[in-house]
């Protein structure tokens, strides 16, 4: 058998790595910043608390709101490939 995702509306947020208060707040607190800088080729990374335990969303990678109100990242390459930007009039 074959399945055809549904077409849904999603909101999602790109984590630069310095966007932490809109992430942060996109989030509604569960999310958070660790800096990883000592450690030799890590940047700032966030850790969300998914419906599966806590993930890591590297700078670059889409950080979305699913369809029950849960937070997951998103790596930006699956993000262009599943995801394209809806006009705001359509949406509603």
């Amino acid at each position: 058998m074959q399945f055809r995702k549904k077409p849904v509306v999603i909101e999602a947020v790109q984590w630069d790595g310095m966007n932490a208060d809109a992430v942060l707040g996109f989030t509604l607190g569960r999310a958070s910043v660790r800096d990883e800088s000592f450690q030799r080729d890590r940047p700032r990374v966030l850790v969300i608390e998914t419906l599966e335990g806590d993930m890591r969303a590297e700078p670059g990678d889409w950080i979305i709101r699913g369809v029950k109100g849960e937070f997951y990242p998103c790596k930006p390459d699956i993000f262009a490939a599943t995801y394209e930007a809806v006009d705001a009039e359509r949406s509603r």
